[in-house]
């Protein structure tokens, strides 16, 4: 006896990547992350491109990772696809203290953060 298929979370014309363990705050990560919402697959990979925050080589990694997995995976059209959804989650925080006057220690948080990029097809195209 094998184990049973698991059910597909997504729908027939939807991909996703994850990208777990970014070194970056969500909240600046969220930033990136809500430039690219909504917009054509390939327009928001030149928005990524071109755009000045650090942590966008890697969101763009991820987007076209999920543009991989939509063509590979689950045989969509790359032409026609969008970002359905991309949100951002928070993971671990690194602890670190800082040795400041007086004997005293100041403490520094170096958060993580995930994200998930979320393909659809458009209909009709």
């Amino acid at each position: 006896m094998s184990k049973q298929k698991t059910q597909r979370a997504l729908a027939a014309n939807e991909a996703k990547a994850e990208i777990r363990h970014l070194r970056i705050s969500p909240r600046k990560l969220n930033l990136v992350a809500g430039l690219i919402r909504g917009m054509e697959v390939g327009s928001a990979l030149s928005q990524l491109t071109f755009s000045s925050k650090r942590i966008a080589a890697d969101v763009k990694k991820g987007l076209q990772s999920a543009i991989a997995n939509a063509e590979n995976n689950h045989g969509l059209n790359v032409d026609s696809l969008y970002v359905k959804e991309a949100y951002v989650g928070k993971n671990m925080i690194m602890k670190r203290f800082h040795t400041r006057a007086r004997g005293r220690s100041g403490r520094i948080e170096k958060p993580f953060a995930n994200l998930t990029i979320v393909l659809r097809e458009r209909e009709g195209a």
